[in-house]
């Protein structure tokens, strides 16, 4: 789906495997105005906007430019850990992707302090259920590499306490190659051939490798 793709810097978790460093363990880019933000997105033709980070909830004034976005009748994705209460934000597609134990950084990489904060932070159950209630639609997305993480990702569905489709379960091969990811599927297909699930190749990287940008 073409999409405008919004990243805001800065993020609560610190995950091991973290793809986008420069918006999340070493937080970069511009400071932009929400009109300067808006006058891009509305530059493009597609109605469809993607807001990311980092965790874009920890974005100052996020759901004043959510507010905005609605406003101006795009669709919008908040791709987001939920860690943070969605509050009164409108959001279209709510793209959760929960921190399994294998997200969780070593002392060595992230410092004692990280490393407890991340731990204590990563999985917020209640919080959850409040953005499966609020938005408008959702998927929970698991990043998996053993069989494992897969009865991990499970048992957080059950969790949240609510019913949830299985086809509102999303599962992600962990890795940034083509190598690392193909290793994965074997177990993810026949996960979601078994339970139900939906399979979340990372196209980007299919099509243009780990690539900032992409």
């Amino acid at each position: 789906m073409p999409s405008v793709f919004v990243r805001t810097s800065g993020c609560n978790l610190r995950c091991t495997w973290c793809d986008t460093p420069y918006a999340s363990w070493n937080p970069e880019g511009p400071e932009m105005t929400l009109d300067a933000v808006m006058e891009a997105v509305l530059q493009h033709p597609t109605r469809f906007v993607v807001v990311t980070g980092g965790e874009p909830m920890v974005a100052k004034d996020m759901r004043n430019f959510l507010g905005r976005l609605h406003a101006a009748g795009k669709h919008i994705t908040v791709e987001t850990a939920g860690t943070i209460a969605p509050g009164d934000a409108p959001v279209d597609l709510a793209s959760i992707s929960p921190k399994l134990a294998n997200s969780t950084p070593s002392v060595e990489k992230a410092g004692a302090g990280w490393a407890a904060r991340h731990e204590e932070t990563r999985l917020q159950p209640a919080v959850l259920r409040e953005w499966l209630e609020q938005a408008r639609d959702y998927q929970l997305k698991f990043v998996i590499s053993t069989e494992t993480d897969l009865q991990e990702a499970q048992h957080v569905v059950a969790s949240i306490g609510i019913a949830v489709p299985p086809e509102k379960v999303l599962l992600m091969p962990e890795g940034v190659s083509l190598e690392v990811m193909r290793t994965r599927y074997d177990l993810l297909v026949k996960a979601c051939l078994t339970h139900g699930y939906r399979l979340s190749p990372r196209l980007h990287i299919e099509l243009f490798g780990n690539t900032r940008g992409t």
